[in-house]
């Protein structure tokens, strides 16, 4: 281990100055974070812009290197990157969890090292040529959410330096010491101050959405949050990537298998315990099937344990704050006040340790109840009935969300048919949430715009030029 993470990783553990960070499991103290000022964050972009000209001066194949050195460097700490993230965010090592996402920090920055972004011919013949060229924007300030923290920082930073961008990140005040931590690792491999993480509170973000020396903001989070971001960029004109809120709806048609189909709605669903912005809010199950789909769900509920994130043996933790346990707790109390059916779960232990929710399932439930229209962010779906096909699909798109959806069925053309007509970034078929570095991801409506991943995310990252002549 390098000595500059010892030392972070030792000031975690030790827990000396700033502001203090509990283990949502066990309410344990696991380090403290430091808070920046405004002067800080002037520094921090003051820094980033004045190495941005040298790191754009590099060559493509130079950056792509270094993308390559940084991912060896998460890979070389991963597991202590993970018992980290497990601690301070909540999730488990185990499953798609801690491990997992750092893992997929590395997959990431690989497959970003790999993508090209070429010049295009547009016009080539005897009136004129042009080409197409992308240029870096400067220094991109990214604004990170605390449900996945180190994964979505490296969806942000990977691609905004593969193009020659330098960085100011600002992690979530729930998760900064994972992000500070994963800085710390990727900083031992990249030039000095092209990344700079600068933790704080909103205020900080806020700053770095209206500061003039930063060119773009990549943001994931909240719909509310997202809209303040939007207008505190629009006096500096900053280019924008927002990913914002989801109530994901999944459809299962009536040829589907409901035992084939189960553990892939169950995951699509509880993923990181639910706290996914792309993870299913909702499903939609015909009359045929609504009993057996219920069933086959329980009994994949009941298999999962929930617990303390370290024990080995956990595939679902707690909610990561106290906030957000309280949303759930709201929204599932009301649909079953309004005559729902608990299928299990809705029996949070008063005497509990940690923000746990139980994994909970609810039938029977009115398509317009809050737990449906809401999104709720935990470990909770609710499961909607329905007869005709048409409407269920009018009940999908009846949301201002829009970010993903799923279609279920034993029939892909016919599957591809219903994703058609549904409208979200992304439609699966036959999973949910399956994002792939490959693949463009981003939102329609409300759930935000602009891509990442692939090709199409270093475009987002790019200044278009054109030269013609």
């Amino acid at each position: 281990m390098t000595e500059q993470l010892i030392d972070l990783l030792s000031r975690v553990e030790s827990a000396e100055g700033g502001r203090e960070i509990h283990d949502p499991a066990t309410g344990e103290l696991v380090g403290r974070t430091p808070e920046a000022s405004p002067e800080d964050l002037d520094q921090a972009v003051a820094r980033v812009r004045a190495q941005q000209p040298g790191w754009a001066g590099r060559s493509d194949a130079q950056r792509a290197e270094f993308l390559e050195a940084a991912a060896d460097a998460v890979e070389a700490h991963a597991e202590e990157l993970a018992r980290l993230l497990s601690r301070e965010q909540g999730k488990p090592l185990n499953g798609p969890n801690a491990r997992f996402e750092v893992g997929a920090c590395a997959a990431w920055l690989r497959a970003t090292a790999q993508f090209r972004l070429e010049p295009e011919v547009l016009v080539d013949d005897d009136s004129a040529k042009a080409t197409l060229h992308w240029r870096p924007l400067g220094v991109v300030g990214a604004i990170g959410p605390w449900n996945w923290p180190m994964m979505i920082s490296i969806w942000q930073i990977a691609p905004s330096l593969r193009q020659g961008n330098t960085v100011v990140i600002k992690p979530s005040g729930y998760t900064p010491l994972s992000v500070l931590a994963l800085v710390e690792v990727l900083n031992t491999v990249l030039p000095e101050d092209v990344l700079i993480a600068v933790p704080g509170r909103g205020d900080v973000g806020q700053a770095l959405s209206r500061h003039p020396g930063v060119d773009k903001i990549m943001f994931t989070g909240s719909t509310q949050t997202g809209k303040s971001i939007i207008k505190d960029a629009a006096d500096t004109v900053k280019r924008l990537t927002m990913e914002l809120g989801g109530n994901d709806a999944g459809i299962v048609l009536d040829d589907a298998d409901p035992e084939a189909i189960a553990e892939g709605l169950f995951w699509g669903a509880f993923i990181n315990t639910g706290q996914t912005c792309a993870a299913m809010k909702r499903l939609y199950v015909p009359d045929a099937l609504y009993d057996q789909v219920c069933e086959a769900l329980v009994d994949i509920a009941h298999k999962m344990p929930m617990g303390v994130g370290l024990e080995e043996h956990n595939v679902l933790g707690p909610l990561q704050n106290s906030s957000q346990w309280e949303i759930v707790d709201r929204l599932v109390t009301a649909a079953v006040d309004s005559g729902a059916r608990v299928l299990t779960g809705a029996d949070p232990d008063p005497d509990r340790t940690g923000h746990f929710y139980p994994t909970t399932l609810i039938a029977d439930i009115d398509p317009d109840n809050e737990l449906v229209t809401e999104e709720q962010f935990g470990p909770a779906l609710p499961i909607i009935r329905y007869s005709d096909l048409d409407q269920a699909i009018e009940w999908a798109n009846s949301l201002e969300q829009a970010l993903g959806s799923s279609v279920w069925s034993s029939d892909p053309e016919r599957a591809e048919g219903v994703a058609a007509r549904l409208i979200a970034g992304t439609t699966w078929i036959n999973k949910h949430g399956a994002v792939d570095p490959r693949m463009p991801f981003g939102g329609a409506r409300q759930s935000g715009f602009g891509l990442e991943f692939g090709v199409e995310g270093l475009k987002e990252v790019s200044q278009p030029h054109i030269i013609s002549r």
